[in-house]
């Protein structure tokens, strides 16, 4: 079986340059509708997508909402209007993970090498990831966005939600490259899954999403400050309920161009050369 794919997927590396941009989009459309029927027949699959934005959401409001929001110079409700601009960062990151993780699957599965032995572009498949994960953080979003309201949660500037949502959605777009790297350098989804908790984990809590920074330690507040979940956090608060956003905003969309310039090609190399 391998002598029989490695022929056809060298040619279709080989063509990948010679497909035009109508025919990338093509094969990237073919690809996302195969993984959202994929997703039709495997509800379960968005489970994580439809209880994250709640458990967190109650999760920090009722347990640490009335202390946080003692300190930031009122109550629970005023922990609300902190917390979830920030949450909506939250969720960029952490539903990113799922593409690292689905894409190791898919190799483990033999999907990969079906796909790699196809006349498609090699590139196809990986944006077809990519815009498929970003239908599911939008659906965490918008169930986000439901539980916040039934807390509390006041949209000051509705505008300003859509420009979160797109600023989040790009941020999490780079950062998938990172993952599908991974996925397609590690053996398994577990190791995908355990490298992405490293990374997550302290990027996360390390930031102002669930709390001000100003009472962390000096060292801890210098990471805060270069940390890109801080400054889409930051401006998520800015465009949502009002105050400063030019600065975060840059900030993070040169994070966010940054970690792309640099992984999507990596991504893509280590695709095309995976034996």
């Amino acid at each position: 079986m391998s002598t029989a794919t490695a022929p056809s997927a060298h040619a279709s590396g080989a063509s990948d340059a010679r497909i035009p941009l109508r025919g990338h989009l093509r094969h990237t459309g073919a690809l996302v509708r195969r993984n959202l029927l994929w997703i039709r027949q495997d509800p379960e699959s968005m489970f994580d997508a439809l209880l994250m934005p709640v458990v967190f959401t109650l999760l920090f409001v009722y347990v640490f909402g009335g202390s946080i929001g003692q300190a930031l110079g009122g109550g629970q409700g005023q922990y609300v209007q902190y917390v979830i601009p920030g949450m909506v960062a939250m969720m960029s990151m952490t539903l990113s993970q799922g593409v690292g993780t689905g894409f190791s699957q898919d190799f483990n599965s033999g999907v990969m090498d079906r796909f790699r032995s196809l006349p498609i572009g090699r590139g196809s498949v990986l944006f077809a990831k990519i815009t498929v994960e970003l239908v599911r953080m939008l659906f965490a979003t918008a169930v986000l966005m439901v539980v916040a309201t039934l807390v509390g949660f006041h949209i000051d500037n509705w505008p300003g939600l859509f420009a979160t949502v797109g600023l989040s959605a790009l941020f999490a777009s780079s950062i998938m490259w990172v993952f599908l790297t991974l996925g397609v350098v590690l053996k398994n989804a577990q190791s995908v899954q355990a490298m992405g908790f490293l990374v997550l984990f302290p990027l996360q809590f390390g930031s102002s999403i669930f709390a001000p920074t100003d009472s962390m330690p000096g060292w801890l507040q210098a990471f805060t400050d270069y940390n890109p979940l801080s400054t889409l956090a930051d401006s998520a608060r800015g465009l949502m309920t009002g105050g400063p956003v030019a600065h975060d905003l840059w900030v993070t969309v040169a994070w966010s161009v940054g970690i792309t310039a640099v992984m999507a090609p990596v991504a893509i190399h280590k695709f095309r050369t995976k034996s």
